[in-house]
């Protein structure tokens, strides 16, 4: 096998993007496809094939990257490309869908002679930039040496996980991971919004746990950002509620029941209504605000 791949990348957004630039920066042959053109056309200066369709990104392609919001767009894309997908590709599923989702992808991959590895990531739009996301993976060993190559190029650490990728082991462990990140969020933009309904200087409550168990620094990174208004967003309202939502559907056929994230699902979904879907989840904390 040579050690260039021609991989497609199909969704080029907060993460995407990222991915992509550090695939054509490894060597590789890159073609990317966006559903919003004009986000995609940027990657044009670092050496990726911007193409029209998602059939043209994946004809003839070693491994096809999905990186898009949910388990329905992913089909839907997938799909639409259907015909130019090459037998014995490896499709590397790196959203967050859900293990349902990712079951039912799975299933469709089987259909189509495609060799799909379950490997959501972990980051945010830095970490994807930067080439050092964190890669959880499960699939066929017959899957590795392509995935690999790939992971390499995005990723600072891979992590396979034993079982079948139709199972959904990864997935499951990244809505674990996602459970505990939103849950801090929420909480993080919830104690700033309570400083502020008491008159509480905020820096007063820093004072207090600097230092101690109760000091993390992912709090003090989306504190900052919300004290400072800043709501580029590293990973969107949007995106948030909808993991929410997959987290509290699997708690549920599990047998578990969640209430934090229910409640921060719902929680969310009120910062989207009010306009913040495309910021930054960190605004969420204008929830608190809302009539």
């Amino acid at each position: 096998m040579s050690d260039t791949l021609t991989v497609a990348v199909l969704g080029t957004g907060i993460m995407g993007a990222g991915m992509a630039r550090n695939l054509s920066a490894a060597g590789h042959d890159v073609r990317a496809w966006n559903r919003t053109a004009a986000r995609a056309e940027p990657l044009a200066a670092d050496g990726v094939r911007v193409v029209a369709d998602p059939a043209q990104a994946v004809r003839g392609a070693d491994a096809v990257v999905t990186m898009l919001l949910d388990g329905p767009a992913t089909r839907a894309v997938v799909e639409s490309a259907a015909d130019a997908l090459p037998r014995g590709a490896v499709w590397l599923q790196t959203g967050t869908v859900g293990p349902d989702a990712q079951a039912a992808l799975a299933a469709y991959a089987a259909e189509r002679g495609l060799l799909f590895v379950d490997a959501p990531v972990l980051g945010t739009r830095p970490v994807a930039d930067a080439g050092q996301l964190t890669v959880l993976a499960a699939g066929p060993q017959a899957a590795r040496a392509v995935a690999d190559k790939v992971f390499d190029a995005v990723g600072g650490n891979t992590i396979w996980l034993p079982g079948d990728a139709a199972d959904g082991p990864a997935s499951r462990l990244k809505l674990v991971i996602n459970n505990w990140v939103l849950a801090l969020t929420a909480a993080t933009g919830e104690t700033l919004a309570l400083a502020k309904a008491l008159g509480v200087d905020p820096e007063r409550f820093f004072e207090a746990i600097d230092g101690g168990a109760l000091d993390n620094q992912y709090l003090r990174m989306k504190a900052a950002a919300i004290l400072g208004g800043d709501f580029a967003p590293n990973f969107t309202v949007e995106g948030a509620a909808k993991d929410l939502r997959l987290i509290v559907a699997a708690g549920e056929a599990a047998g578990a029941r969640l209430d934090l994230a229910a409640a921060g699902a719902a929680r969310f979904q009120r910062a989207a209504d009010q306009g913040h879907a495309a910021q930054d989840m960190s605004a969420a904390y204008f929830a608190s605000f809302a009539p």
